[in-house]
């Protein structure tokens, strides 16, 4: 690699948080909470009345800059009865306002919510408001956070202080899962990708191995080796495990599809925008091995396994052809129908060496199907799975993180759909139900396991900064699994 393909990391490294009481002398950038009725802070240079002639009318995320001596008052819109994610919504406003100062000021935390979930909130809403992927520019133009002072009173500190700790831990995973996304495929190839795994888990406690084409022959992944098959760049699977200090509560399984560039294959995608995205379409991936950071730091109770599917997929003389049948880690063939349905194959491999490793649950996550973009939008990811609980825990985990899912149903009359004519199954059905039909191909290899599947194809990316989520890469699902293994717990 010629370049730091992880440009987040070094801003986390350098970023630093702080609690000081109300009053306490502010950096240029001070962003005080404004709700929608009531009373204006006294900081705030004009009242309700001069408010509203600007046009500010204090809903989520609405900013107004106004000039004060050393600097500017943030105005910022958090509405009435604010939560957790409409702060972290209006502090990413407000990092993007004050988007020329390094250090940022602000009393939002004390707007509503428990003082620590809105600690977090608004330490993740400035570090995601404020993220730039800017590797590969000569002369970056994003001024890095470097502190954060949250003003919360004295007898709120600690709490404070442990909410934002979680923030900035959860932050830096979402970056992380953003640089890898937004890193372009020529720079980061499937043994890349691999590369800067084997680093992270140096850096976080974590063991890693990490298999070679050679090696994956052996296996008998098929799956991944067909997708592969039209390559000149060796795939890799790579397994991570988490194991924490204390009697884990449980194991759990993430399981993330890296494909590190999808032309389509022989079922050539058109040029068009959504084909010049197809960098992105390791996102699962990136989200799987960005959550893996976090778990020692937060000290997740449970035992944590990651499957990392990694190929491109490339048409060439080599590639894998439509009917080309392909014998999967677990014994099962499949007949080929479409090589542009690759991701629930390098994922069956996967699914099948986490079921060997006897995991209490899996969680997936891919960008998978086209059908779940056109049904949801690029807001709500796919939800599907086999166990109520299962998919509870990660709605659940949704709705803190505010990465936004649906649940679709695991609809088995749709099965006969993938039935073949020479095959145990085919990687495709019929023209609709696409996200559905993707799931319970997966399903199959899933068994009784409980087991859920993000189809995170519509949320990857953001086509303009939205609140917490800047364009391009969102880094969705990275924080969403974090929580998901703090609050896991295996049936008993």
């Amino acid at each position: 690699m010629t370049f730091d393909p992880i440009p987040s990391r070094a801003l986390f490294e350098d970023v630093s948080v702080r609690v000081a009481p109300p009053g306490a002398g502010a950096g240029r950038a001070l962003g005080l909470a404004v709700t929608a009725t009531g009373e204006v802070p006294s900081g705030v240079p004009l009242d309700r009345a001069g408010l509203t002639e600007w046009g500010f009318r204090g809903s989520v995320g609405e900013v107004l800059i106004l000039p004060r001596e050393g600097g500017a008052v943030v105005a910022t819109g958090v509405g009435d009865d604010p939560s957790a994610a409409s702060l972290r919504d209006a502090a990413a406003a407000f990092a993007r306002a004050a988007g020329r100062d390094d250090v940022l000021t602000t009393d939002l935390v004390g707007a509503g919510a428990s003082v620590a979930s809105a600690a977090q909130a608004v330490v993740e809403g400035i570090l995601l408001g404020r993220y730039r992927y800017d590797a590969l520019k000569t002369d970056p133009s994003t001024v890095p956070v470097r502190e954060i002072v949250l003003l919360v009173a004295d007898e709120s500190a600690d709490d404070a202080r442990r909410g934002a700790d979680r923030g900035v831990v959860l932050a830096r995973a979402a970056s992380l899962s953003r640089d890898l996304a937004s890193t372009p495929a020529g720079h980061l190839t499937a043994p890349d990708l691999a590369d800067i795994a084997v680093w992270l888990a140096g850096e976080h406690g974590l063991d890693i191995e990490v298999f070679d084409q050679e090696a994956l022959i052996e296996m008998g992944c098929g799956g991944l080796l067909g997708v592969n098959a039209g390559s000149v760049v060796e795939p890799r699977m790579i397994v991570i495990r988490y194991v924490p200090a204390t009697e884990p509560t449980g194991h759990l399984g993430f399981v993330g599809k890296g494909i590190t560039y999808d032309s389509g294959g022989i079922s050539l995608k058109p040029s068009n925008a959504m084909h010049a995205a197809m960098k992105m379409d390791m996102s699962g991936a990136g989200a799987v091995l960005a959550a893996m950071t976090a778990l020692a730091d937060l000290d997740v109770p449970v035992a944590v396994s990651a499957y990392l599917a990694c190929t491109d997929n490339m048409p060439s003389g080599s590639a894998t052809k439509l009917g080309d049948v392909l014998t999967s880690r677990s014994g099962r063939t499949i007949e080929v129908v479409n090589t542009d349905a690759e991701g629930r194959l390098v994922m069956a491999d996967a699914i099948a060496l986490a079921n060997e490793d006897g995991v209490d649950a899996i969680v997936d996550i891919a960008t998978l199907t086209g059908a779940a973009l056109a049904a949801l939008g690029m807001l709500t990811a796919a939800v599907i799975g086999n166990d109520d609980r299962m998919l509870d825990l990660v709605e659940a985990a949704a709705e803190h993180t505010d990465e936004q899912v649906w649940r679709l149903p695991l609809d088995r009359r749709y099965r006969k759909q993938l039935d073949s004519e020479v095959a145990d199954i085919k990687n495709l059905g019929g023209e609709y139900a696409g996200a559905i039909t993707a799931a319970l191909f997966l399903a199959e290899w899933v068994g009784d396991t409980p087991w859920t599947h993000l189809d995170i194809a519509g949320t990857m990316r953001s086509d303009a900064d939205d609140a917490w989520r800047t364009k391009g890469a969102t880094g969705f699902g990275a924080r969403l699994l974090v929580e998901v293994a703090s609050t896991f717990a295996a049936a008993r």
